[in-house]
């Protein structure tokens, strides 16, 4: 038994899980996270784990739903500070791409459909997923863009430029540029 079998007495062992969760996504894929390695990274025993989360896919749901939290805050954070709405446009895609390419496992883990069954969410990822809907939505209209189609669009090239640039196909600036270059593209057309 380890020393910090206390926490699990002040209700913080789903925390601490967690949270030693989350710092080993940042170094690991979520396929090689376990839910004995979370115990040994939070200083638990191995069965403790389990008194929160049913399995690994149960942690690896908690993981998603927390990186898409952090996601689409870093994404509704660089729209509210920028000023025009090509800035917020440009702001939110740039945002979307760092994310991906400073949390290459977190952002991974969240469109793993695995873990996020295409068009089954959980009751926690839902809300999240129509959050960043939402905030790439009305950010592509008030700069310009019409229609469903082209907010998919949109959302799906960040997304492509992210995830190639997180496995080193281009560079950050590489990446930034080409969706600069598309946006205007859009948005001009």
């Amino acid at each position: 038994m380890s020393s910090s079998r206390g926490t699990y007495h002040h209700g913080q062992l789903a925390a601490a899980l967690e949270d030693a969760a989350m710092q080993l996504l940042e170094r690991l894929p979520a396929t090689e996270i376990s839910l004995r390695e979370v115990a040994r990274a939070a200083n638990v025993s191995h069965n403790a784990p389990y008194h929160h989360f049913t399995d690994r896919l149960g942690l690896l749901r908690v993981l998603a739903e927390r990186s898409m939290r952090e996601l689409t805050e870093a994404v509704e954070s660089a729209i509210a500070s920028a000023a025009g709405p090509a800035q917020r446009l440009r702001a939110g895609g740039a945002a979307y791409i760092s994310f991906a390419v400073a949390h290459p496992h977190a952002f991974n883990v969240v469109y793993d459909p695995l873990v996020c069954i295409p068009s089954q969410p959980s009751a926690a990822m839902a809300p999240l997923i129509e959050r960043l809907e939402r905030a790439l939505g009305e950010t592509a209209h008030a700069a310009g863009l019409g229609d469903a189609a082209e907010v998919r669009a949109l959302w799906g090239m960040v997304h492509g430029l992210g995830t190639l640039c997180a496995a080193g196909h281009f560079t950050e600036p590489e990446a930034l540029a080409a969706s600069d270059a598309a946006l205007a593209r859009l948005r001009s057309d």
